[in-house]
């Protein structure tokens, strides 16, 4: 069916005695969600919750940390995606906090929208290093290993923040407590892997999933296909995103990716560690690797007299409890009061994709207690 109100009608009709709570993993997802007006269109007990898909949201704050300094100290180019430019560091009220504050200090910083930007620029200044921060889930992360396979300018380096999307997901669903009782599977990260990825969820854990697209209809399509295996009892990972989302996903972007980065350990800003959550550059790429060819300024030696909490939130911000599911955007302590996307303290009000940002976007412009 492609008619959103016919499935609006079939989830309707299944009717529940309790609260149903689905995670949708996808930042994309929660805009579509929230523009769209679906929560208010779903019975009222589904509860759609905003779950770990935010990749500026859960960049480490060390690694903005040091793009900042790179471009301040080294005298870099340092390229970002947009919504990195906005996201602050925990330095006392008079410091340089974010890439856009460093770039209104003198500091030659530049937004892109994808790679193709920073090989060209690249080329455009040979005398001078150019570090591309570059901070994404596997669907932008792939373009980066495209980058490295295909060869680059000797002047450009990668600050790379790249994170998996599921261990994330693994992690909450391990932790005994997850929060939810089915999973909407991102899209976008699905083209690129495969849905299959995800059949952990059901395996493993007998949760009923579904990969959904950004319409409403294929969103609602999944919703029904969760909620239906929870009345049935079936469990199976639902492909409601077929048009896009292949089995084994884009072979040619998995292939890069395999060829030019490792899966490692990586840090989640105010969330800790995650095993085989993250990539980093293969040996065979170090000459491009700026973590290895630039000083680290997070380092605990660098003697940064303003660094205070430094990997975590800033005071009083829960962006790791909204990232994980744990808590809505407006049950965060700062929300609409210290925290606005004019004057962010968490990274959730920075991105398109932070779910502070999508409920501010979408009305939502006051804390729950308030």
């Amino acid at each position: 069916m492609r008619d959103a109100r016919a499935w609006l009608e079939k989830i309707h009709a299944l009717d529940f005695d309790r609260t149903v709570k689905i995670m949708n993993v996808c930042g994309g997802h929660e805009r579509s969600i929230t523009h769209a007006g679906l929560r208010g269109a779903l019975p009222k007990w589904v509860e759609l919750v905003p779950g770990p898909g935010c990749p500026v949201c859960v960049c480490p704050e060390e690694d903005v940390f040091q793009a900042i300094q790179l471009a301040l100290q080294d005298k870099v180019i340092l390229v970002a995606y947009g919504d990195m430019l906005r996201v602050p560091v925990n330095l006392k009220k008079g410091e340089i906090r974010t890439l856009a504050e460093a770039q209104a200090a003198g500091a030659d910083v530049r937004p892109v929208a994808s790679p193709v930007e920073v090989k060209k620029l690249a080329r455009e200044n040979p005398d001078r290093p150019v570090v591309f921060f570059a901070a994404g889930f596997e669907t932008t992360t792939a373009p980066v290993a495209a980058m490295l396979a295909e060869g680059m300018p000797d002047n450009l380096y990668i600050l790379l923040s790249g994170r998996l999307t599921w261990p994330a997901v693994a992690m909450l669903l391990d932790s005994g407590t997850p929060g939810f009782d089915a999973l909407v599977a991102p899209g976008h990260v699905s083209t690129v892997m495969g849905p299959e990825e995800w059949t952990f969820v059901v395996d493993r854990h007998e949760i009923p999933a579904a990969v959904a697209g950004f319409a409403p209809e294929s969103l609602l399509a999944s919703f029904y296909s969760v909620l239906r295996q929870l009345k049935t009892g079936e469990r199976l990972l639902d492909n409601c995103y077929r048009e896009v989302a292949h089995p084994g996903g884009n072979s040619t972007a998995r292939r890069l990716l395999g060829e030019t980065l490792d899966i490692v350990d990586a840090n989640w800003r105010g969330i800790g560690v995650i095993p085989g959550s993250g990539y980093a550059l293969k040996p065979a790429y170090a000459k491009y690797d700026a973590r290895l060819l630039f000083p680290d300024h997070g380092d605990a030696d660098s003697n940064q007299p303003g660094r205070r909490r430094a990997g975590e939130m800033p005071p009083g911000c829960d962006c790791a409890q909204v990232v994980l599911g744990r808590i809505y955007p407006n049950q965060c302590r700062i929300y609409g009061r210290a925290c606005t996307p004019r004057h962010p303290v968490g990274p959730c009000m920075v991105s398109d994709e932070g779910a502070c940002r999508i409920w501010w976007a979408g009305g939502v412009r006051v804390a729950a207690d308030a």
